[in-house]
Formats: C-alpha cells, structure tokens, sequence
C-alpha cells in the first residue's frame, strides 16, 4: 500500500537542507517520537518516506509522523551531542534506548574533601569527586564496599573532622573506621588510605597485597599478634574480591569489551571492565526500541548513551562490529577522557575471544531473563484472571489504580494514586495529591483525591477533542485520560460508598469497576454484594492486590514526609529576619535541605543569588 505523507509533511521535505543536524519527527498530538542525527538532513529525512522502506518500525513510525522539526549543526560531532541530549531529554518512543528510567547507581569518593567519604550515589555531579561504574545491582555496590571497609576503614558520618573530639564513634570500635575526629590518622595517613582504595577499584592490587602481607609479617615479628591478626582477616577480604578479577589481558590494558544478543525484541548488553589487564567487574544493560534497528545501529546507541553518563573512559573500546560513525564517536570520546580512544573490532588473538565471551554473557543473560519474564507474565495473567472471576469484573484488570491517603494528625495530608499495568507498577503514571478542602477527614481527603482525579479525566478528555491547541500539554497527562479496569480505594464500606458517589458524580459508575481494600482480614468490598470477597491465601490475586496496596501506601507516606519536611523548614526560615518565601526557596534550591544551609558558611550563603550578606550573618547566627 502506497503511503502519502501530509501536505504540511511534504512541503518540508521539499525544502530540507543538506547540511549535518538533527530531526525530531512528531505524532498529530506534537510528542517527539523519535530523534535522529544525520550528515546531509535532506537525503536521511526523504529516505523515511521512499516508496519502500527498511523495516516494519518505520512504516509504523512515518504514519504517525505529522510534523519534523529541523537543527542544523556545524558538524557531525555537534550533530551527536545534540541527539543525544534531544532522547535523554525527550525519551522518545521510537529511538533505541537504556530500558530502565533510573540513572545507575555510583561509588562517590568525595575527593575534594580533606578527609574525603566513600558513598553511593546515582548522579555524578562536577564537585571534585572521584566516580567508580556504572554498577546495574545496588546490592553488589554495597557488598563491594562492606568488604572493602574492612581493608580501607572509611569515614561515613557526617563530623566535622579537626582531631580533636574527645571519642569516636562505634565504628571506631569495630575497626570499621580510622578515627581521624580523634586524631587516631592524620590527613596525610587517611587520604592515603583512600588512594589506595581507589587504586584497588581500578583493578591495582597487587601493590596493596604486598603492603599487607609485609605489614602482618612485621607485626607478628614484633609480637604484635592482635594487629597481625586484624591485617590477616584485611587479607582475607582483599583476595575474596581480587577472587573474582581474573588476569586476562596485558597487564597495561584499559579495555571495554562490548557485545551483545537480541531475540524477539529484546536486547541486553553485556560489557567487561579491563582495567590493568584484570576483569574487575561485568555490567549487563537492556534496551528498549531496537525491533527494526540494524546491530550497528544498536551498537552505536547504546554506547553514546552509556559513555554519555559513564564514569571512566577506557583507552580502548572492543566490539564485535563496526559501527557507522566510529571516527566521530572516537573523536567525543576523545574529548571525554583528554586523549586519544580507539574503537575496534578484533579480528584475531585474545582480543577477539574477549568479544566472544562477552557476546555468550550476553546471549546466557538474554536467555535467564527472559526465562523470568516469561515466569512473572504467567503470574500476572493467573492474578488478573482470578480477580476478574472473584469480583465478577467484565473483562480481567489490565489497569489497576489504587488510592490511599496519609498525614499526621490531620495536617499536611497527602493523597496517592498508583497504577499497575498487566500486573507491574507504571511508575510514569502515579501523581500525588496535596489535600486543600479538609483536615483531619479521611473520607473528605479521599473524595478529593478522586474528584480531583476524574475531573482531570472529563477535562482532558474535553480538550483531546474540542481545543487542539491544548493538545501538547494533554499528551503529558495521559495518566489521567485513561479509565482503570478496577479501581481499589484503601478502606472498608465507608471509603467504597464514598467512591461510588464521585463515580455517580462523573457517569463512571457503569465504566469503572470499584472494591473497598480493608486493611485488617485483607477482605474487598463491592458495591451491590453484602458479603465482602476474601481471595484465597497463597492466590496470585491477592499477591496482587497487595503490593498494588502496599505501594499506593508507601507512595502516600513517601509524599506526606516530604510535604511535612518542606513545611518544616519553612517553618524555620520564616523566623530568620529577612527571609521571606522567595529567598526561602532560593536556599532550599542551592544547599538542598535545613543540614546543608547550616553546614555553609557566611560567606557561601552570601554568595547566594538575592541574599544579602547582613541576611546570610542572620541566618548563620539563627541556624548556629
């Protein structure tokens, strides 16, 4: 079937222009739905309207295509960074991507520190910090640096460290800490002590092996045997992780090896970290939007993306093919990491079996995954089916919405909606709800929430169809133009009878089926039946309904400690003379919280846009 782009469509591609940038192609609701880069823009935009086109993805994509947005760059280099920066602002749908929607978690050495932490975090920021992964398990982050405090006893509170307090705390104690609020290690001693733990992430242990066993040796030679034994058990702890980082490359390689598998539309990317010829740790990535997509160009996505945010640059980058822009992405990475990068693709040697091996990672990974999912798909289908059939629904629950309210005593109440999708959580569509109306009223808060919720629905859902000009802005809150198939409001007969009346109050009483969730017997209320419905023990249903109640819980509770945090403070700095809500929040936004204002100094709040310096000694003088 021929396809015929629109007129508006037509007339652009008639006047690209053939130098290097980047197109945002946008659906009739004006979402970007997918961003490209190209070297001529004239010849790679027309080439997705040719009579016949590379795959089933684009055939999808050009029908829905009805306006293209045109940046010129000045280069290739230039047009790559914007892409990049354009689908990590813009998530596209169509564009390859990293399929989790978090940012990956980080060892931070605070370097810049005089006596710098050792922390994880999820966010790399340019404040003199030294960086270690991307890591995709929290869980192996924390078992890596549990193991390593007992070799390089690091700081983790918050003191202000001079030498001089009179005790240390307990991890003193315990030898989980060098003590250097009680002078115990001096500067030098402590930042050299971190050197060296920095050193062991990048795969140097041997040097610190030696100092270790030549340490023990003295101490036992000395008669020292408690301090012996403690550097025998630090041994210990070295070898259970150097255990795991094999020799398999000369011994001055830095190298990331990348490969990868693909199979009914899932991808999963599989890296080895070479740094001074050792494996020191593996990394896997799925990816999302790579149906259609040709290896190289999945290849060349997922490694802008990942360097974009990774924090170490190899000397080297290994794969198993080339990819159609190597020189530029050798030149960004170059830029990167101050010298020179190459790209290659082994043909032969130790290089290539390292291809090779991460390529059957990949391939073993992909297939344990989806082994999983296939496991948790199952689970879901039997929990909506056994809900469909308990609650005499028409059709089974693939959106569920739940609904829960939280404060304290009444005041900063917070209402949560949440939203699982064929049995998941749907994060992107939760909102939260600061209750106005009432306080101290359950009833009156949930009624709010719902009101406020399905007045959302009827607005939205006006203006899709009468004000186009809305249309941008409602494509944001698709949350709220979707009904659920079951709606659960966390209470017994009273919160249930409360719901159906806002239901009444919008015409939703036929469309959307309604259960009450009492909390004690875990029973569900429904409108029309007397008895409530007690799902079996160990059903998948009620597996269910209670992480879709125990999340709708959390996100309420998350949402009413910070409100009540925020009006805590505010409550603090409203007292400070000078301090108003504008200043107030310019604070908030430079030092993050009411502890990092108080550690800053007069002269730090000073320099604090719109702060006046007899204004930051006030606030200094309050705070202390």
């Amino acid at each position: 079937m021929t396809y015929t782009p629109p007129e508006n469509v037509q007339e652009i591609l008639n006047n690209l222009p053939t130098r290097p940038g980047v197109y945002l192609h946008k659906n009739k609701l004006g979402t970007i739905i997918y961003v490209g880069k190209a070297i001529n823009l004239r010849s790679r935009v027309r080439s997705y309207f040719y009579t016949t086109v590379d795959s089933t993805k684009t055939e999808r994509l050009r029908r829905e295509i009805t306006d293209i947005e045109i940046i010129t760059t000045d280069s290739e280099l230039e047009a790559l960074l914007l892409e990049m920066n354009l689908i990590k602002k813009y998530k596209p749908h169509y564009n390859v991507r990293l399929k989790d929607d978090k940012r990956y978690p980080y060892i931070k050495v605070h370097w810049a520190d005089d006596f710098p932490k050792v922390t994880v975090t999820r966010r790399m920021n340019r404040d003199g910090s030294r960086y270690f992964g991307p890591y995709t398990s929290v869980w192996a982050v924390h078992q890596t640096l549990d193991l390593l405090r007992k070799v390089f006893p690091y700081l983790t509170c918050d003191r202000t460290i001079n030498g001089q307090d009179d005790r240390a705390c307990l991890y003193y104690d315990i030898k989980l800490c060098g003590g250097p609020c009680i002078g115990a290690v001096d500067k030098a001693q402590y930042r050299r002590m971190i050197q060296q733990l920095m050193d062991f992430l990048n795969g140097k242990s041997e040097g610190i092996i030696e100092q270790l066993e030549a340490r023990m040796l003295f101490a036992a030679d000395n008669l020292q045997f408690e301090k012996a034994a403690e550097i025998r058990d630090q041994l210990k702890a070295v070898n259970r992780i150097v255990a795991k980082q094999k020799v398999i490359s000369a011994a001055d390689s830095d190298q990331d090896v990348i490969a990868f598998a693909r199979e009914q539309g899932d991808a999963c990317v599989q890296i080895f970290f070479i740094r001074h010829g050792k494996l020191i740790g593996r990394e896997y990535f799925l990816l999302d939007g790579t149906e259609g997509e040709s290896d190289s160009n999945v290849l060349q996505e997922f490694m802008t993306q990942f360097y974009d945010e990774a924090a170490h640059i190899p000397k080297e980058v290994l794969l198993p093919h080339e990819v159609n822009e190597a020189m530029v992405i050798e030149e960004w990475l170059r830029t990167k990491r101050s010298t020179k990068v190459t790209i290659k693709v082994p043909q032969r040697g130790v290089k290539k079996e390292l291809v090779q091996m991460a390529s059957r990672n990949a391939e073993d990974t992909l297939a344990t995954l989806q082994q999983q999912w296939a496991a948790d798909r199952s689970k879901h289908v039997e929990a909506m089916s056994e809900l469909q059939e308990a609650l005499a629904l028409p059709a089974p629950p693939s959106r569920i919405e739940c609904y829960d309210i939280s404060h304290t005593q009444g005041a900063q109440t917070v209402g949560s909606m949440v939203v699982f999708v064929q049995g998941a959580p749907r994060k992107s569509d939760y909102r939260r709800f600061n209750i106005q109306t009432v306080t101290n009223d359950d009833y009156g808060a949930m009624k709010e929430v719902l009101t406020r919720r399905f007045r959302r629905y009827k607005d939205t859902l006006a203006g899709e169809l009468h004000d186009p000009s809305e249309i941008g802005k409602i494509k944001k809150e698709t949350a709220w133009a979707l009904l659920p198939d079951l709606l659960i409001v966390d209470g017994g007969k009273g919160q249930l009878s409360m719901a159906r009346e806002v239901l009444a109050e919008f015409d939703l009483v036929d469309e959307v089926p309604l259960a009450g969730l009492a909390k004690q017997e875990e029973e569900l209320f429904v409108p029309g039946r007397s008895k409530s419905v007690l799902l079996p023990r160990r059903s998948q249903s009620l597996y269910l309904v209670q992480r879709v109640r125990d999340e709708a819980h959390r996100f309420a509770n998350e949402g009413h400690r910070n409100r009540r945090a925020k009006v805590g403070t505010a409550s603090i700095l409203d007292g400070i003379p000078g301090v108003g809500p504008k200043r107030r929040k310019v604070l908030i936004r430079r030092f993050g919280s009411l502890d990092g204002l108080r550690k800053a100094t007069v002269e730090e709040i000073g320099s604090t846009p719109g702060i006046p310096y007899n204004v930051a000694e006030s606030i200094k003088a309050f705070l202390d």
